[in-house]
């Protein structure tokens, strides 16, 4: 009886573990989608405003230098001194740290600062975004374990200059590159560390989708830290930057060794597209 249920067993198995990672795809997609939906996630970002050295001024009022959609017509002051900004409101003065979780509160919005090279921004989150309203959901190409390598890592720790749609350039830390196949040919990418101590590497990539199916800057893809020198890339699992879905977010564009010259079908489509 063994014998004869081991053909179907042989059968059974791979389908399987085809619908196991369909599921596991659709899954990561949802937590993609309420990721975008989330309070605080990219569809909430609603302004960004450059600070200046001295004093920046915010609220409601057509006179202030950072002019907010809601809240008191002065709502305070943005200190901007040697690098350092500082909050004044409501009679206390407290300095931002950039780039964290630090906010100031204006009625429903969240004010943050952010750092680029040597600019000072404060962006803007609001729970009632048009964005956010107006977001009908992901597109993607259907799934194919093809598009999922497993890559050679090869240490090569450098820096490599990485571009904004802002237009600054900074130089990032590349632990190496990968190796990989696809469509019969071979391909490398370099990623970047996120920052010191990074679990994942992160991957800034453009292939010759890009404009027209998917999105025209490039896509992004993470993936786990390098084991026994592989790295396993699931390009179903590449994703829009968030300038996809607001005008308001500074983001890094792929550097010329991760241009592509091939058409990844798999990810996340143009959004609207």
């Amino acid at each position: 009886m063994v014998r004869a249920r081991l053909p179907w067993l042989l059968v059974c198995l791979p389908l399987a573990a085809a619908v196991s990672y369909q599921s596991a795809i659709a899954e990561w997609r949802r937590q993609r989608e309420a990721g975008l939906r989330r309070d605080g996630g990219w569809l909430t970002v609603t302004g960004l405003f450059w600070l200046r050295d001295g004093p920046n001024r915010f609220g409601a009022g057509p006179g202030n230098d950072i002019v907010l959609p809601a809240g008191p017509d002065q709502a305070g002051v943005f200190e901007l001194r040697g690098g350092r900004v500082s909050a004044q409101m409501d009679g206390a003065t407290r300095t931002i740290r950039p780039d964290t979780e630090d906010r100031i509160l204006v009625g429903r919005l969240k004010l943050f600062v952010i750092r680029r090279g040597d600019r000072y921004a404060i962006r803007m989150k609001d729970p009632d975004s048009p964005f956010l309203r107006q977001f009908r959901g992901l597109d993607y190409f259907p799934a194919h374990e093809s598009y999922r390598v497993t890559a050679r890592f090869v240490a090569e720790p450098r820096q490599i200059p990485i571009a904004n749609i802002v237009g600054q350039t900074e130089p990032e830390d590349s632990p190496g590159y990968v190796v990989f196949q696809l469509h019969g040919r071979q391909y490398r990418l370099y990623p970047v560390l996120d920052e010191p101590g990074a679990k994942s590497l992160f991957f800034i990539f453009k292939d010759e989708t890009a404009g027209q199916e998917t999105y025209g800057a490039g896509r992004f893809l993470d993936t786990d830290l390098p084991k026994d020198g592989m790295v396993e890339l699931d390009f179903n699992k590449a994703y829009n930057p968030p300038c996809a879905f607001t005008p308001y977010a500074t983001c890094p564009l792929p550097p010329k060794e991760n241009r592509l010259p091939v058409r990844i079908e798999a990810g996340e489509k143009k959004y609207g597209h």
